[in-house]
């Protein structure tokens, strides 16, 4: 549990990290302010260094969220010890509580009425034989308002 909160934070601070190296670098039209006056002058890192310092750093950056996110996947998956069990599958109901059935005091359950047809339990129901809903009707459109 330990190394899944220690990932976790990791692949955060990873995030973070990407998030400011990205805002810092100097898109493509960037070339056309140096005209006006803010040129590699005011530049933190030099002329050039900028770019290569910040696309290096932001390419550790990525590479440890990836493999973070790599990590969160490996233990999430590796911590049920099922296989295709699903989220449902670890679900557990205690045995006090029994599934409701709807059914007050016990009552038999009822059965369909004669004139319902009822298919066998181990066929497929045809298309046709499933009635479709019909389809709501659209809103009528207001009225228009009357031209002054």
């Amino acid at each position: 549990m330990i190394w899944f909160n220690l990932i976790i934070v990791v692949q955060v601070v990873s995030a973070l990290a990407i998030i400011g190296l990205v805002l810092m670098q100097h898109g493509k039209g960037a070339d056309m302010g140096a005209a006006f006056g803010s040129g590699a002058s005011g530049s933190l890192f030099g002329a050039s260094g900028s770019s290569n310092f910040l696309s290096k750093s932001t390419a550790v950056a990525a590479a440890i969220f990836f493999g973070s996110t790599l990590a969160l996947a490996y233990i999430g998956n590796s911590g049920s010890g099922e296989s295709g069990g699903g989220v449902m599958g670890r679900v557990t109901v205690p045995s006090s509580q029994a599934p409701a059935t709807g059914i007050p005091g016990g009552a038999p359950a009822q059965t369909a009425p004669a004139d319902v047809p009822t298919l066998p339990a181990n066929s497929a129901a045809p298309a046709a034989a499933i009635p479709a809903t019909p389809a709501p009707a659209a809103p009528a459109p207001a009225p228009a308002a009357p031209a002054k």
